[in-house]
């Protein structure tokens, strides 16, 4: 993590998604923050929907969440950076109690997150008594706690699949437990959460787009409603999604996501063509490399979590990391 790639190169790598006078704008600070993570042995995990310029640029590990979750796990430094949303940088915490996780943004939140609280889910286990508590990672750590087992869209069939009972709870994801509920018999009750970038797309989107760019491959996150995922040649995490364009090199593709995701995928993949309807999630738009590099020089923004919930939520994550 402590090797220092030359400007020029970093470049290199951004280039087909970013003009030359953009990046000379970032490289101030992608100097500064390289060096600051030597200095104070940092790392930074980074999600798929983080701009190119902090993907590409200073990260140390990216992924989708489940993919930062184990990583955070076994991560060998001082300080975490978290480059995403409060949940994640919470998660990161859960599974690193002492080393100093910050988040350059606290107002980076998830409307998903938000949707839910403790006291909710309570209610949900009075309501239905023994019913196992499935719970998205995009939740607070206290939510967490609240449940029996994490999952995310990467892994939630598997983990619904894994508890070997014949009807769950998954929250707070609407449409994500919509989604997996079509591929497995088990029955899913599901919580009224969505999240404000994916439930955005539609069918007709889909339509419109097969109209206005003949033969493309729509892939949609399975956060999108329903009707999106039917419409769609194939649904999976930002991880999984990455993947498919890798394995199977479409001409011309669609990800319904978020916008940055498109470009961090393009850039390992100059032979297809990315056609980019744009979401923006306000939320991850809070972090920059300005933010990132003044949590490092003056050690903004630890998240910490309520002692008392810290067990029962590393429980829960532990849980489905075993999964």
């Amino acid at each position: 993590m402590n090797t220092m790639p030359s400007m020029s190169a970093l470049y290199e790598r951004v280039a087909r998604v970013m003009p030359k006078a953009e990046w000379l704008s970032h490289e101030e600070d992608v100097a500064a923050i390289l060096e600051l993570k030597k200095k104070r042995n940092a790392v930074i995990l980074a999600h798929n929907y983080q701009t190119p310029e902090i993907f590409h640029g200073v990260a140390d590990i990216v992924g989708d969440s489940l993919a930062l979750a184990r990583k955070a796990a076994e991560v060998d430094a001082d300080v975490i950076v978290l480059a995403g949303v409060h949940f994640m940088a919470e998660t990161a915490k859960l599974l690193n109690p002492s080393k100093t996780v910050l988040i350059p943004d606290m107002g980076a939140g998830c409307s998903l997150a938000d949707s839910i609280t403790p006291e909710d889910v309570a209610l949900l286990r009075q309501a239905h008594p023994g019913v196992p508590i499935i719970t998205y990672v995009n939740t607070s750590a206290a939510v967490k706690a609240a449940s029996d087992i994490c999952c995310t869209s990467g892994n939630a069939k598997k983990v619904v699949e894994s508890l070997g009972v014949p009807r769950v709870i998954m929250i707070p994801d609407e449409y994500l437990a919509q989604n997996v509920a079509r591929e497995t018999d088990v029955e899913i009750i599901a919580w009224h959460g969505h999240c404000e970038v994916h439930e955005l797309f539609t069918a007709q989107d889909i339509r419109d787009l097969r109209e206005a760019h003949p033969g493309v491959v729509v892939l949609a996150h399975p956060e999108c409603p329903p009707d999106v995922v039917a419409e769609a040649d194939f649904a999976g995490s930002t991880a999984v999604m990455s993947d498919y364009v890798g394995i199977n090199k479409p001409a011309r593709v669609v990800l319904l996501t978020e916008c940055s995701m498109s470009d961090n995928v393009a850039v390992d993949h100059p032979d297809v063509d990315f056609v980019r309807p744009c979401n923006l999630c306000p939320h991850m738009k809070r972090i920059t490399l300005g933010n990132i590099r003044k949590a490092l020089e003056e050690n903004l923004h630890e998240v910490t979590v309520d002692p008392d919930i810290v067990a029962p939520a590393r429980l829960a994550v532990e849980r489905m990391l075993a999964v």
